[in-house]
């Protein structure tokens, strides 16, 4: 039976569940309301638009107007917003911004992929200020360019250090302009945990972005030319950019009577399906399921998004494939670093009164025989007593996100410690090691969950030093001397077994090294040779603590 489809929003929902619904039947009637022009276009690029990294606008338009129809036959109306969603008659009403009129609508099925819009708090002075945008869309993208070469702006704030603002603090320093990015948060990239994130902001800052943390503006003055900082600070800028955040366009729905989830985005079941039968809403708009925790969140990502088009198009054609959640597996580029993180941080991991470990290692990205090794920083976050592996995060240059993927890929399978120290990984000297740094993240977690030393980490540093704890520096003499944690003592790892007299076998000891992995031979020798106290390795070792204090 012919039905007639109709979807409320390009981009990524819209545009690939019109796509998948022509594909999967020919007879049904499709038809794609776009509040502004562009039906679907690349909003992940807008940033490097900016920066002029990318250089033809036309490279972020995916599909359009005409494409659609000539190739799906689907009836696209942009500049056509809906305005209110009528359940008893099953009609939308619509306002055509050309015609300036509105209309009504029928459907069988109708599918919400309104997305979210850019937070836009209301500071003081905003009304007055003539130099303030957001980056949400083309158009967004467009003004802050032209902004840029015609006021021949120098200096910039960027409000919000999440992917959006450190992305467009990246592309402002690649045409020249020296930003500051503003957030109240104690760090940046609130998806990663403070350690990493202290890594992308040590990135961000050599190479001449400006970073403010636990300060937002308070009051804008001067048309916009200058900030009163809600930490009593006054900053100049000839340019602001919003990047606080975004929220759910939630309003037709709402009025509609759908319901709306504890995170105020559309609540759907698990085929994306709102509390109306013939009503499907995903991406940016819905409240998602955390794949491990099971609980409600708001994971506004491109992936996800795509998927729940696909998902949603294949449901109305009787292909009944579940939405099991979302990981937030992500990825930037922070300048010449990359840093990327899937399933549970530290901290969600706390909230959600898991019993966890983490560790951390630093491995090359390949042989380092092999010229152009870099170094990559990995963070894994496990579950006790399970072995199952709850989340990953990592930077570094090259290599990283591929990872991740292999982490998400794995968290998918509900893997744990052992699956990954296990997983037979593709190795060629420029490519990896013999042990992929995956491989070693689940050999480290295996460490500690079997029980050989015990992990402590940079932040329990100073408590501990203050209790006058027994402390070693198992490196070198001369990389002691290079640089050391105050409080260590240096015994290096070779000289162990000659001096074990002069270890103090009744009291804890705690050990560090470079990066782990010889503090990990120093446990399991003194376990060996009968030491029966506890023994703490530090996570990440010295590399870690100098990067990051």
């Amino acid at each position: 039976m012919k039905k007639k489809i109709v979807i409320i929003g390009g981009v990524a929902v819209g545009a690939s569940c019109a796509a998948r619904l022509r594909r999967l039947n020919e007879e049904d009637e499709i038809i794609l309301l776009e509040k502004d022009e562009h039906i679907s276009f690349a909003n992940c690029g807008l940033p490097y638009f900016v920066g002029d990294v990318i250089k033809d606008r036309s490279n972020l338009i995916i599909e359009t107007r005409e494409s659609l129809k000539s190739r799906f036959n689907i009836d696209v109306r942009n500049f056509s917003e809906a305005t209110k969603i009528n359940r008893e008659k099953k009609s939308v009403e619509v306002f055509n911004k050309q015609k300036n009129e509105s209309y009504d609508l029928s459907y069988d099925k109708l599918v919400l992929a309104m997305g979210a819009s850019s937070i836009v708090p209301n500071f003081n002075g905003l009304e007055q200020a003539n130099n303030i945008f957001t980056l949400r869309t083309v158009p967004d993208s467009e003004s802050i360019k032209e902004y840029v070469a015609k006021h021949d702006v120098k200096n910039a704030v960027v409000i919000g250090a999440g992917f959006i603002g450190l992305e467009a603090a990246e592309n402002l320093v690649e045409v020249g302009v020296k930003p500051t990015v503003l957030d109240l948060s104690s760090q940046v990239l609130n998806v990663v945990d403070e350690e990493i994130a202290k890594l992308v902001e040590n990135e961000m800052v050599e190479k001449g972005v400006n970073i403010k943390l636990g300060t937002s503006v308070d009051t804008f003055k001067d048309e916009g030319k200058e900030l009163l900082l809600t930490n009593g600070e006054t900053i100049k800028t000839d340019l602001t950019i919003m990047a606080i955040g975004v929220k759910p366009n939630i309003k037709i729905a709402k009025e509609a009577g759908l319901e709306i989830g504890k995170t105020n985005g559309v609540k759907v079941d698990d085929f994306l399906i709102t509390n109306d039968p013939d009503i499907y809403a995903g991406g940016d708009l819905i409240e998602v399921k955390n794949y491990i925790t099971k609980e409600a969140a708001l994971i506004p990502l491109a992936g996800p998004a795509n998927r729940h088009g696909r998902l949603i198009a294949d449901h109305i054609n009787g292909i009944h494939t579940p939405t099991l959640g979302s990981l937030g597996s992500s990825v930037i580029k922070i300048f010449d670093k990359t840093v990327a993180s899937t399933g549970l941080t530290e901290k969600a991991a706390l909230k959600a009164n898991c019993n966890y470990k983490t560790i951390h290692i630093h491995r090359p990205n390949h042989a380092t025989y092999y010229p152009g090794a870099s170094m990559i920083t990995l963070k894994l976050v496990f579950d006790v007593p399970t072995r199952k592996v709850l989340g990953a995060q990592a930077f570094g240059e090259s290599g990283v996100e591929k990872r991740i993927d292999v982490i998400a890929t794995a968290l998918k399978f509900c893997a744990t410690v052992d699956d990954l120290a296990g997983l037979e990984l593709t190795y060629a000297p420029p490519f990896s090691s013999a042990k992929d740094p995956v491989n070693i993240a689940g050999y480290a977690a295996g460490n500690v969950l079997n029980q050989d030393y015990i992990p402590f980490y940079i932040q329990e540093l100073d408590d501990l030093l203050e209790k006058k704890i027994q402390f070693y520096d198992v490196r070198t003499v001369e990389e002691y001397d290079y640089g050391h944690i105050e409080g260590s003592k240096n015994f290096p790892l070779d000289d162990i077994r000659d001096n074990l007299d002069k270890i103090d076998f009744n009291k804890d000891i705690y050990i560090t090294c470079q990066v782990g992995h010889r503090g990990y031979l120093a446990a399991k020798l003194l376990k060996e040779n009968g030491f029966s106290k506890k023994i703490y390795n530090l996570s990440g070792g010295y590399k870690l603590y100098k990067e990051t204090r």
